[in-house]
């Protein structure tokens, strides 16, 4: 299957610094595309490139076989960008939002009504078209949000973190438009900072870090490349910070553990990937013990999403 868009040694740099740093790969017609990483890996530089925001300083980028460079209002239109800030109007009705956006992209008459309203039935929203978004829930935003960006049909859907500081509900709306989209041929980049959604609508996964791919496949070749990880997850009682700051904790005594893997220590609890057919457990209590942490629970997990990013990574998706 050919690509319909393709990165390839992509670079951007800020002065001395290497925001994107030689990042390729492929985007294929008719799949969403999970693009993850830690905070200041390079993903919303690459989505204002790919986005035609931005000019990169180095590498190819080519939409259907188009360079972005030489097509970036052709490109445009092909696209529908849904950023992580809302972008619409509060003031104004919600099919007044949608319509104002579609138009832009030279839709008119009876065209433009058919796929305004067809976009506020795609999220839930076509009994609040008469609405002022200034009344809506956080949630119902970033609803409206997207429909303006697909009322105009585009081939690709670039969502940048659509589910930030949503309620559930809103959130499980959202995923499921968008395996609704995916089903009616568009294709689609998503990053967030919730690694489940991830696992649950994307076909392939790019993981990004410094500026470049450290990881791709689907959600099945990344766990067989990783079988043989588990995950620990070890909370501490808040109580024992009572009398040292936790932000000076050192924890490189964990190394010295036989098979520990990776450690993150965020939000009172300790991430810890480890080899699993060397059983440490035991030891990686007794040396929180020592140290006179008291623990409050235990969680194990293997095979999923957040103990590859760890492990690849060193920092949860949320740092």
């Amino acid at each position: 299957m050919e690509a319909i868009l393709k990165v390839k040694n992509l670079k951007k740099y800020y002065k001395e610094n290497k925001a994107v740093n030689g990042l390729s790969f492929d985007l294929y017609e008719g799949e969403i595309l999970g693009l993850l990483g830690p905070n200041g890996a390079g993903k919303s530089t690459t989505i204002n490139i790919l986005s035609t925001i931005l000019k990169h300083d180095e590498g190819e980028i080519k939409f259907f076989g188009r360079d972005i460079l030489e097509n970036r209002k052709w490109i445009k239109s092909q696209l529908g960008i849904v950023p992580q800030e809302l972008a619409i109007f509060e003031d104004i009705p919600a099919y007044k939002n949608v319509e104002f956006f579609t138009s832009l992209y030279g839709l008119s008459g009876k065209v433009l009504r058919k796929a305004v309203l067809e976009a506020l039935s795609m999220v839930g929203l076509e009994d609040k078209k008469d609405i002022k978004p200034i009344t809506f829930s956080g949630g119902m935003k970033r609803r409206l949000n997207i429909a303006c960006a697909i009322a105009h049909k585009p081939q690709i859907l670039i969502l940048d973190e659509p589910t930030v500081g949503i309620d559930p509900q809103s959130r499980n709306h959202i995923l499921q438009s968008i395996k609704k989209l995916r089903e009616g041929g568009t294709t689609i980049i998503y990053t967030t900072h919730y690694m489940e959604e991830v696992e649950e609508i994307a076909d392939r996964v790019v993981i990004m870090d410094s500026g470049t791919k450290i990881a791709e496949g689907t959600l099945a070749e990344l766990m067989e490349s990783y079988r043989n990880t588990r995950l620990y997850k070890i909370y501490i009682d808040s109580t024992s910070f009572q009398y040292m700051d936790r932000n000076k904790f050192k924890y490189d005594f964990f190394y010295e553990i036989e098979g520990i893997q990776k450690v993150v220590f965020t939000d009172n609890c300790f991430s810890i990937t480890t080899i699993k057919e060397i059983e440490n457990l035991d030891k990686i209590i007794l040396s929180l013990v020592d140290r006179n942490l008291k623990i409050s629970h235990i969680t194990s997990e293997e095979g999923n999403l957040e103990m590859i990013f760890l492990k690849l990574t060193g920092k949860k998706l949320r740092d």
